[in-house]
């Protein structure tokens, strides 16, 4: 659990419940408002060797158009960018 905290302030909580786990390929997960709140969307994460290198990508589908375009709206987009980039920094990457 844990809180996204928008520009103007606003505290979003947030849950992820894990599903399927690929060995060195694949994390599948919901994200849901709160410990028991309801699910917004399904996520993950796929892990490609290339040359060496493991190159990341994330993805969503959200539950409906609005709840895509909230998270938009946020920066949703730029902070997954930011979250690869402090993954680059951290595994020295960058």
């Amino acid at each position: 659990m844990f809180d996204m905290i928008g520009p103007d302030g606003t505290v979003y909580p947030n849950h992820h419940r894990y599903g399927q786990v690929l060995h060195e390929a694949r994390l599948d997960y919901g994200l849901h408002w709160g410990e028991n709140g309801p699910k917004h969307a399904d996520a993950w994460a796929a892990f490609v060797d290339k040359d060496g290198a493991t190159e990341v990508t994330l993805g969503m589908v959200f539950a409906t158009a609005e709840e895509f375009q909230t998270a938009r709206g946020f920066g949703a987009v730029e902070l997954g960018l930011q979250t690869l980039g402090k993954l680059a920094r951290f595994v020295g990457a960058d």
